[in-house]
């Protein structure tokens, strides 16, 4: 990879005269962009065109490419051509920026900018570097979803350099961001096979144990299969553990939460299952003690039970203080088994086997709704599950606890690369379209 304080610089530089250019080339004259680029809006109705549709959700934000297949629409869109920029214009989406190689039509949410006699890749490079998103950032308006101002960005001062300089500036950058972009989808490969192996590992430990030797025996349940056989035959969840979620608070409102007071806990507060308890809202104590059934434990396992994230889990393995659930999660608590004088289940194992294909398939397959899918308590209730002895349980977590570890770390060194390699892609862009460097024919040669 291209150390950048190394490539070459232009021999002198000029107060470009735009504050947040700053220094460009000598020679290096800036332009009100309208004069360089041209807004179009021909509006066309999508209904029964023959031209592909590309939406907001077709543009890879970090890369600029055009991902999945161009989908249909029915409604007014943006008619574009070959060579033309499209720019996200809603804040969130500013950075999806891309030139397109073929006529065809997107959404309105898209502004279409054509070029008025300068180099396309050159300046679909400069739309989406970071100075410029930055700038626009800072000017959208609208407070429930903010956007460009089209008029504002025509008149920003933009870099013109001369047309050789523009064309071999936007070959460097096509040459050294798709050789970053294969870098980072051979890192993503990586990432999803390890977080395949890792789901395999866990799979196996808790449905079939450590020793690869034990006699098996027929569960009895076809999708199950096979266990161990000095283990408990199939149970159903609701004789074994507590499914609570909550049933009362329906008239809470955001405007009783409060800085200080008990956590309240959505699936919004949770990723990878780790809980922020950062982003938690709180509620006084009288609302708190309105249901002990939701109040957590620590060795909580909590299920996001509807909606897009049914499925979703996180374990409680710390508490900031006393915390409860807010809706739209289900709690699992093992009941006591009384012969045995202990849990039925050690909660480690049972959030280790709900993180498995065996459960999450449970999940998808019994979840009903036609608009908003949900599973009920009930069918999780009926659900079947098979285990070993308690001490089992223990060390079959102890086990994966460390494996699961050693791949969340592989995992997170694979990430971290990745933002490394997209932060030298927005530093590389940054520097060659300002002229941080100078690109030079040798450097853009095959």
């Amino acid at each position: 990879m291209l150390s950048i304080a190394e490539l070459p610089k232009y021999e002198s530089y000029m107060d470009s005269g735009v504050d947040w250019l700053g220094y460009l080339p000598t020679g290096w004259p800036t332009v009100p962009m309208k004069y360089l680029l041209r807004l179009v809006s021909e509006k066309v109705s999508s209904f029964g065109s023959e031209l592909p549709y590309i939406g907001m959700e077709n543009i890879e934000s970090w890369s600029g490419r055009i991902r999945g297949e161009p989908s249909e629409v029915e409604g007014l869109a943006n008619k574009f051509e070959i060579n033309d920029i499209l720019f996200g214009k809603l804040r969130p989406y500013l950075a999806k920026v891309t030139k397109v190689d073929f006529e065809g039509i997107c959404s309105t949410e898209l502004l279409v900018y054509r070029c008025r006699g300068v180099e396309a890749g050159f300046y679909r490079y400069f739309l989406s570097s970071k100075p410029f998103i930055d700038l626009v950032t800072a000017s959208t308006y609208g407070s429930k979803m903010p956007r460009a101002n089209s008029d504002f960005i025509g008149n920003q001062y933009l870099p013109c350099p001369s047309s050789y300089e523009q064309l071999l500036i936007a070959k460097f950058l096509d040459k050294k961001t798709s050789q970053i972009d294969e870098a980072i989808a051979i890192k993503e490969q990586q990432i999803a096979l390890l977080k395949e192996r890792k789901q395999i590992i866990i799979q196996k430990a808790v449905t079939q144990g450590l020793d690869p030797t034990v006699a098996m025996k027929d569960s009895g349940v076809d999708w199950i299969g096979e266990i161990p056989a000095h283990w408990e035959l199939p149970t159903k969840m609701k004789y074994i553990s507590s499914l609570k979620g909550r049933q009362g608070w329906q008239g809470l409102k955001a405007e009783e939460y409060r800085d200080e007071g008990p956590h309240v806990l959505s699936s919004a507060h949770f990723n990878n299952y780790i809980i922020d308890w950062d982003k938690c809202p709180r509620v006084s104590y009288e609302r708190y003690l309105m249901d002990e059934n939701i109040q957590l434990s620590i060795g909580d396992v909590l299920l996001m039970k509807d909606g897009a994230n049914m499925g979703k889990l996180a374990f409680v393995d710390h508490l900031p203080g006393p915390a409860c659930l807010n809706s739209h999660l289900l709690l699992f608590r093992s009941f006591i088994d009384d012969a045995k004088g202990e849990p039925y289940f050690y909660p480690n194992f049972m959030f280790f086997h709900m993180m498995c294909s065996e459960f999450q398939d449970f999940v998808k397959v019994n979840g009903t709704g036609a608009t908003f899918l949900g599973i009920s308590q009930e069918s999780l209730g009926n659900y079947q599950v098979c285990l070993p002895p308690f001490d089992e349980q223990k060390t079959i977590v102890a086990y994966l606890g460390k494996e699961v570890d050693n791949y969340d770390q592989a995992i997170a060194q694979q990430k971290l690369q990745i933002e490394k390699l997209k932060e030298y892609k927005t530093t590389l862009i940054n520097s060659a379209v300002t002229g941080k460097i100078r690109i030079t024919p040798d450097m853009v040669e095959v």
